[in-house]
C-alpha cells in the first residue's frame, strides 16, 4: 500500500475543487473572473482538476481596462487556445463611451474603478448569478473580510456587516432575483501557497512574474513601467532595471519590484523573505486611502 500522506497543498487544492463544484451545482449561470494573472490561472487549472474531461459549466470573462500588460493578454488569448474555454471579454472604454464616465485624471491615471461598471454590465447581460474570482484573504485587509461566498445586493454592493456565516466548509447560495454571488475558491490560499502550488504542477505563467530588464519610473519608492498610459513629466527620471510583478494589474496602479528572480525557486526564496503583501509592496490604487479597496468592493469591485 502506498504511505503518501495528503499535504497542506492537496487540502487546499481539494478545498477549491469543492467549491468549485458546489458553485457548479448551487448556480444557474455562473462565469470565472479571469485576467491572465498568477491566481486566475491557477483558478483555471483547478477548474480543469475539477470538471475535465468535461467542459467548464461556465465562461472565463475578462474585464479589459485597456492599460493591460501586454505578455499577460498574450498569455490569456494562448491559454484560452489551449483548453478550448469560452472567453467573454468586455472593455471598460467601451463603457466609459456609452454611459459618458469621467477618467481619473493624474500621472498614474487609473481605470480600476470604472471597471466595476463593466462587471455589473455583463452581469447582466448574461444573467451570471455567481461570479468565481481570485480573491485571496493574504492580500489585503478588506479581502480577509469576505466569506468564500460573499453575496452582493441588487446594485451590485457589498456590505461587510451584514455576511452569511460558513460553518463546516458549508456555503450558502441562496440568493433573490437580482442578487449576485462572488465566490473565492482560493480565499484561504496564501501567496506562497500559489507559488509551491505553480511548482508543483508546472504551471506556465506570462513572462512579466519573472526577473526581465524594463524601463520604469520611481515614484514615492515603487518602481512604474514605463509606457503609453503614464503621464511622464519633463523632471521624471527614466531608469533601465532588473524586475518582476508580484501581481499583475493595470500598467497605470501595478508597481514592480527589483528582483534577480528568474525561476520559481528564486521567487519562492523572494517572498518567504519579503515581509510585506503583493499588494501592500505594488498596488497603488490601494494606497489612495486606508479603505480604498474596501470602499470599491462596496460598490461592486471583484
Amino acid at each position: 500500500m502506498s504511505s503518501y500522506r495528503l499535504d497542506y497543498l492537496d487540502h487546499l487544492e481539494s478545498e477549491a475543487i469543492h467549491i468549485f463544484r458546489e458553485v457548479a451545482g448551487q448556480f444557474e449561470k455562473p462565469a470565472l473572473l479571469f485576467s491572465g494573472g498568477k491566481d486566475s490561472i491557477t483558478l483555471v487549472h483547478l477548474a480543469l482538476k475539477a470538471f475535465r474531461p468535461g467542459k467548464f459549466p461556465f465562461p472565463l470573462v475578462h474585464i479589459d481596462t485597456g492599460h493591460n500588460f501586454p505578455e499577460a493578454l498574450d498569455f490569456r488569448d494562448k491559454l484560452v487556445t489551449e483548453i478550448g474555454e469560452k472567453l467573454i471579454v468586455r472593455k471598460v472604454e467601451d463603457t466609459i463611451r456609452s454611459k459618458n464616465l469621467t477618467e481619473q485624471k493624474g500621472k498614474f491615471a487609473s481605470r480600476n474603478a470604472l471597471q466595476t461598471y463593466t462587471l455589473l454590465d455583463v452581469i447582466e447581460e448574461f444573467g451570471f448569478d455567481a461570479c468565481i474570482g481570485g480573491a485571496r484573504r493574504d492580500e489585503e485587509k478588506a479581502r480577509a473580510k469576505e466569506r468564500i461566498f460573499s453575496v452582493r445586493d441588487e446594485f451590485g454592493q457589498w456590505n461587510p456587516k451584514l455576511q452569511r456565516p460558513e460553518l463546516w466548509n458549508t456555503y450558502n447560495g441562496k440568493i433573490h432575483k437580482g442578487e449576485n454571488v462572488r465566490a473565492f475558491p482560493i480565499s484561504n490560499w496564501t501567496e506562497l501557497d500559489i507559488w509551491n502550488y505553480i511548482k508543483r504542477k508546472n504551471i506556465e505563467l506570462p513572462s512579466i512574474y519573472f526577473s526581465h530588464e524594463r524601463k520604469v519610473l520611481e515614484h514615492e519608492g515603487q518602481l512604474v513601467a514605463v509606457s503609453e498610459f503614464i503621464n511622464l513629466e519633463p523632471t521624471d527620471i527614466v531608469t533601465s532595471k532588473k524586475v518582476r510583478y508580484r501581481t499583475v494589474g493595470d500598467m497605470t496602479c501595478t508597481a514592480a519590484v527589483e528582483s534577480t528572480a528568474s525561476n520559481i525557486d528564486d521567487i519562492i526564496t523572494e517572498i518567504i523573505a519579503t515581509k510585506t503583501s503583493e499588494r501592500g509592496e505594488t498596488r497603488i490604487d490601494d494606497k489612495v486611502s486606508e479603505a480604498a479597496m474596501e470602499d470599491r468592493k462596496k460598490n461592486g469591485y471583484f
